[in-house]
């Protein structure tokens, strides 16, 4: 069985093009899916410049392509002070957001692989929390999101409408 190594990388300026590419792969498979998440404009280029301005835009690559794209931001969102429920922990965290693979890797196991470099990512920067939203009708995100650990922890008001938030906790006993 041939093993597959995945790597996350950070997105600079001049790789705007491909992020944007897959976030919008990302809008067209959720549109194909009966899925009204990402249909009105977000994200957009100005989402994904500031995510590569504030050095949060990164890439899973297999050395070679870009397979998806992704937003790890260590700097805390803000619409996640209305929880409406509660949070797993009060510890500095990371929201994962704007996670898109292009069309050629949906379904190919990749989601695995996403979430494990992002934690070990959090790990070496000492943040062992994880936190993530998605729309009520996003079952596919959900699932990802259940299946790698996440607990649902209630709902935000996030890019105009009503989300379903997420947490994991990356330690034991701490």
């Amino acid at each position: 069985m041939k093993m597959s190594l995945y790597y996350l990388q950070p997105v600079h300026m001049q790789d705007i093009d491909i992020a944007m590419n897959l976030i919008n792969d990302g809008k067209e498979y959720l549109k194909d899916q009966g899925i009204d998440q990402w249909q009105t404009g977000y994200p957009d280029i100005e989402n994904i410049r500031q995510d590569i301005v504030n050095n949060r835009g990164y890439f899973i690559t297999d050395g070679i392509h870009k397979l998806a794209y992704l937003c790890i931001d260590f700097g805390g969102e803000p619409a996640y002070k209305e929880l409406k429920g509660a949070w797993k922990s009060s510890l500095p965290y990371a929201v994962i957001h704007r996670l898109a693979a292009g069309k050629k890797n949906v379904g190919n196991g990749l989601s695995a692989s996403v979430i494990r470099l992002t934690e070990e990512l959090c790990k070496k920067k000492g943040i062992y929390s994880i936190r993530a939203d998605t729309d009520k009708n996003n079952t596919i995100m959900q699932h990802i999101l259940k299946k790698h650990g996440f607990q649902y922890c209630g709902t935000v008001w996030f890019a105009g409408s009503e989300k379903i938030a997420f947490e994991k906790l990356l330690y034991e006993n701490r």
